[in-house]
């Protein structure tokens, strides 16, 4: 199964970068004619010789196989905004997003599972739970995190309104606290509806019956049994909440200025870096497809019902 899933991975990276690098090909001008604009010295003759230099006057496809080929040796290329390699790049902007990932992906799932929890043992808390639920779902996460500024931020001046902070410590989970929060809680919705479903089905089920005859506290029934019996519908909206936490985490850190790979895709399309930029999506894509692998083999691992299958 995880040879064939990197194969299909393998078949989708291939084709994603076709497409973008089609579309980033396809928009108007490119570096030579933005270092045209930047330096009125250079004649018609000195654009000509630069693009003949860098490839760009070549078809479009001829360029791709080019850099296709440059990729799959390793040699990811210079960028144009920041004068150095991409991987010194983008190395740190990964690690910087996939720190708010985590968390805020920790965070949802824990309040989410959490709320589930509550709906599950006390069927009166269900409506508030649905409630909290809705709110964080339609929430737009720019919106929310405009709000978390202007509250935290600005009124009441308790956090940082952007940035990561040049200490380490807990001055840098300062700056962290908002972006993760607007990120966990535009996504904590889907873990608290599918743990309260799941939870209540479970007990519902014959062996939780029997347990509670046994003398089972209800604590025990939720955490002991129904819990790990219940985790595997949990996993799989995870495995799907990969993509969303990518996608949010783009215009997270864009708005709150988090030199990760959400901020560097942005400033690499405007800026006209193809280089970057397609690197930078490309790593984007692997890392959702590389959790969804993850969610789908700890599913196979608590459920011997997949794995048989």
């Amino acid at each position: 199964m995880v040879a064939a899933r990197l194969v299909q991975a393998a078949a989708t990276l291939a084709l994603l970068s076709l497409a973008m690098f089609l579309l980033i090909g396809l928009m108007p001008g490119d570096p030579i004619d933005l270092a045209i604009a930047g330096d009125p010295r250079l004649t018609a003759e000195d654009a000509a010789r630069l693009r003949a230099l860098h490839g760009l006057d070549q078809p479009l496809m001829a360029r791709y196989a080019a850099w296709a080929g440059a990729l799959l040796r390793g040699e990811f290329g210079y960028s144009r905004l920041f004068a150095q390699p991409v991987a010194g790049v983008i190395l740190p902007a990964l690690g910087s997003t996939l720190v708010l990932l985590g968390a805020a992906l920790l965070l949802a799932g824990g309040v989410g599972v959490a709320l589930g929890l509550l709906a599950a043992a006390r069927p009166r808390a269900a409506p508030a739970v649905d409630a909290v639920a809705i709110l964080g779902q339609s929430a737009p996460s720019f919106w929310l995190g405009i709000l978390l500024i202007i509250l935290f931020a600005v009124t009441l001046g308790w956090l940082p309104a952007g940035g990561t902070g040049e200490a380490g410590g807990l001055d840098a989970l300062r700056f962290l606290v908002l972006p993760v929060a607007t990120l966990a809680i535009a996504n904590l919705a889907a873990y608290a509806r599918h743990s309260a479903a799941a939870l209540s089905a479970t007990l519902r089920e014959p062996w939780v019956v029997a347990a509670r005859a046994r003398g089972n506290g209800e604590a025990r029934l939720l955490l002991r049994h129904a819990l790990p019996n219940a985790a595997v519908p949990i996993l799989q909206v995870a495995a799907l909440d990969a993509g969303a936490l990518v996608g949010g985490a783009l215009i997270t850190e864009t708005l709150f200025a988090r030199p990760g790979m959400g901020k560097l895709i942005y400033d690499a399309v405007m800026g006209n870096d193809t280089n970057l930029a397609l690197v930078a999506l490309l790593l984007v894509a692997l890392v959702t497809m590389l959790a969804t692998l993850a969610a789908d083999l700890a599913q196979r691992a608590l459920d011997p019902r997949l794995r048989d299958g």
